[in-house]
């Protein structure tokens, strides 16, 4: 696979990798795979929710508008 970066994106780059240690081939395949892990994190998490929903396990407006209320408080 290939990556086409302008001047400026490899500048970036370049500069993000010598504040955090890292060579920019490296922090572009580590931020690869931290967005294909977060994928597969979030597909399992919706698989998830649609066996509990498919087995009745659904939560009534009161409680999720607490749950929201409580997790975002205003």
């Amino acid at each position: 696979m290939e990556l086409r970066l302008t001047p400026d994106e490899e500048a970036r780059l370049a500069a993000i990798a010598a504040v955090v240690g890292s060579n920019p081939e490296q922090l572009i395949k580590d931020a690869a795979f931290s967005l294909l892990e977060e994928d597969n994190r979030f597909r399992e998490a919706v698989r998830i929710g649609i066996a509990q929903a498919d087995g009745g396990e659904l939560m009534d407006e009161a409680t999720m508008d607490a749950r929201v209320d409580r997790l975002f408080p205003s």
